[in-house]
């Protein structure tokens, strides 16, 4: 898969329920390719050109929302209010750039408002988000609501543009948390294209995962999977844990995850993955989780019982501004899924 589609989705503008430039920038890259169905709700459903129909259905998933904000208020001076959407840690937040979608679709520049140190008397505390607020540059309510067209409910994105490096295969950016994901969903379907499968694999980028996986239940209840992969963009731990603890390490492979907050992956489908890997000399990396949660809680029981396995390409600083990601970690999520696929059939799906 080109660089250049990671960088179009990671650059794509997408705050929980406003995924619509992260639709089109797939339908620009894979349109030809699938048939796409698209609901109210923004989910995306890719369907392969050979789908027979009549086989098992493996469902991969990848989310394209991204965390943000939402505007809340306009104060006198032109300021603005705003509220998470998505999570953040306070400390994540102030004095960085954000874009804020107006009343005519453009997205205004603006900085997370911070007082300078030279009008400190002493410390600073850090002031939590609910007294934040976003500088467009203008000095009055007036101004900002007639001149910037901002409005009420309009949805926020961290500004931040992508960038990789070829010689160390490192990617910087934002939306990584899922935005390879959604990549990651493309190119299986991609590589497995023209191949004779033992079951119909359909490709759903789902919205809102970031407040709830909202769009995933709707997602499964569409296409009714007997089995999924969840691709993520899971938070690194490398930088702050040593080698013994860290799980989810730059340049270590793909995350095989088996438990997280919200779901305890099926252990024979983990068991298959570790197998598959060893077999094909793919990296990988275990992690279980204490906190966290992926739109496979939701998958696994939204139907029926679906055995479901969640494949992570780790990411350094996930909910900030900013990602610090692997290509060869990328790279191995979708190895692993692709030689999962070829061996997987309805007589695998009954022994997990």
């Amino acid at each position: 898969m080109s660089v250049k589609f990671l960088e179009a989705l990671s650059n794509a503008y997408g705050a929980p329920g406003f995924e619509d430039d992260v639709n089109q920038v797939i339908r620009e890259y894979a349109g030809e390719r699938f048939d796409i169905q698209e609901d109210s709700m923004r989910n995306l459903i890719l369907l392969r050109k050979n789908h027979d129909g009549d086989k098992p259905v493996l469902m991969l998933d990848g989310h394209s929302d991204e965390v943000g904000f939402i505007v809340q208020s306009i104060r006198p001076n032109g300021t603005i209010k705003f509220v998470t959407n998505g999570s953040w840690s306070a400390q994540n937040v102030a004095a960085h750039k954000v874009k804020i979608k107006n009343a005519d679709g453009v997205y205004i520049e603006g900085i997370v408002a911070s007082k300078p140190p030279h009008f400190s008397s002493g410390p600073e505390t850090l002031i939590p988000i609910s007294e934040m607020v976003i500088d467009v540059g203008s000095s009055s309510y007036e101004e900002t609501i007639r001149e910037y067209k901002i409005e009420v409910g309009a949805p926020i994105v961290p500004e931040v543009v992508f960038t990789y490096n070829v010689k160390t295969g490192i990617m910087m950016g934002k939306a990584f948390d899922n935005r390879l994901g959604c990549a990651c969903v493309v190119e299986v379907l991609n590589a497995i294209e023209g191949l004779d499968l033992a079951v119909d694999v359909v490709g759903a980028i789902s919205v809102q995962e970031e407040v709830g996986g909202r769009g995933a239940k709707v997602n499964a209840q569409m296409i009714e999977p007997d089995i999924a992969i969840v691709f993520e963009g899971t938070p690194a731990d490398d930088t702050f844990r040593d080698a013994y603890e860290a799980q989810g390490a730059l340049k270590k492979g793909t995350q095989i995850r088996h438990v997280d907050k919200t779901m305890i992956s099926n252990p024979r489908f983990v068991k298959f993955a570790k197998e598959t890997a060893r077999e094909n000399e793919i990296i990988f990396q275990e992690a279980v989780r204490e906190g966290g949660g992926t739109n496979g809680a939701l998958i696994q029981t939204q139907v029926f019982d679906v055995p479901c396995l969640v494949l992570g390409t780790p990411v350094r600083y996930a909910h900030t501004h900013y990602g610090i990601s692997s290509i060869e970690d990328y790279n191995a999520s979708v190895e692993l899924a692709v030689e999962m696929i070829k061996k997987i059939s309805e007589t695998v799906i009954a022994s997990f």
